[in-house]
């Protein structure tokens, strides 16, 4: 673990797992790499709730630099490139991998080996591509990032740190 990764109290990191610096996981998270390794890079933000885990022997997990994924998400032996967004309550299964910039609509079920392009929008159960994203949403994905790197900034100052 990089010395300026924070851990949000009350979250787990188990087994075969490697972050990377400015990377964050918030309150009551799991990240579970214990029968298969998962590598987070930089500037990554894993919200509270999150569970990451891994299939045996099959599929680790692989997470890019500049990757959020919002709150409740479910993230399942898959891999994520850089820059992509998965919103909350999202679940991604085993062999899923996401482009860059793709952006993951909140409470969306990516299916099984499912190949998601960069830049594009998926929504729904399953989850399907609807479009491609706007500037906007780039713009959120790369805001994103740089707020949750402040925020654990802020709490790694002061862990009773309330206003962010």
């Amino acid at each position: 673990m990089h010395d300026t990764f924070f851990l949000a109290p009350g979250s787990q990191v188990v087994g075969d797992v490697t972050i990377g610096k400015n990377s964050s996981i918030w309150f009551q998270t799991l990240v579970r790499g214990d029968v298969n390794y998962i590598r987070i890079g930089e500037n990554v933000n894993i919200q509270d709730l999150t569970v990451i885990h891994v299939a045996r022997d099959v599929y680790p997990v692989e997470i890019g630099n500049n990757v959020s994924i919002g709150h409740r998400a479910t993230i399942h032996g898959c891999k994520l490139k850089d820059n992509s967004f998965v919103g909350m309550c999202a679940t991604l299964m085993d062999d899923v991998e996401v482009g860059e910039f793709a952006f993951i609509g909140a409470g969306a079920l990516v299916t099984p080996g499912k190949k998601i392009p960069p830049g594009v929008l998926v929504m729904g159960s399953p989850g399907k591509i609807v479009r491609d994203i706007t500037e906007k949403e780039r713009e959120i994905i790369t805001r994103t990032t740089g707020n949750y790197i402040k925020y654990k900034e802020n709490y790694m100052q002061d862990p009773f740190y309330a206003r962010v």
